[in-house]
């Protein structure tokens, strides 16, 4: 198990080194939709980690693997989506404070990202 997290400026060193993988398990915070990257304050988390599950699901390293993508962190962003509105930060967002539809509109986000149109085990 490796944890890429942080690891953006080498991601495109490491990612031929798991070409054979079997299965990701790709986290991702829910909770982390109002949040910075710590070493890009004008990047927001939940955007960055759209863009690396955009780069791997996408990348020919991965064409035959199973991706598993956990969205974690529920707890947490059920107490925050009535004080900090997701549409902030997703403006084409429309379903208010409703953790269901903020989750599968998250969810919906990675899915779009799939372009490779590989198998995705949402958890």
């Amino acid at each position: 198990m490796f944890d890429v997290g942080g690891q953006r400026s080498e991601r495109k060193k490491w990612i031929h080194c798991f070409e054979s993988v079997t299965s990701i398990i790709f986290c991702t915070a829910l909770s982390e939709y109002d949040q910075v990257l710590l070493e890009e304050r004008s990047q927001n988390r939940m955007q960055e980690s759209l863009v690396l599950f955009e780069s791997v699901i996408n990348s020919r390293w991965f064409l035959r693997t199973s991706i598993i993508l956990f969205l974690n962190k529920i707890d947490v962003f059920k107490n925050k989506l009535p004080k900090v509105p997701l549409e902030r930060y997703f403006s084409e967002y429309a379903g208010g404070p409703d953790i269901n539809k903020a989750a599968k509109y998250i969810l919906w986000k990675f899915m779009q990202a799939n372009r490779a149109r590989l198998s995705v085990y949402p958890q």
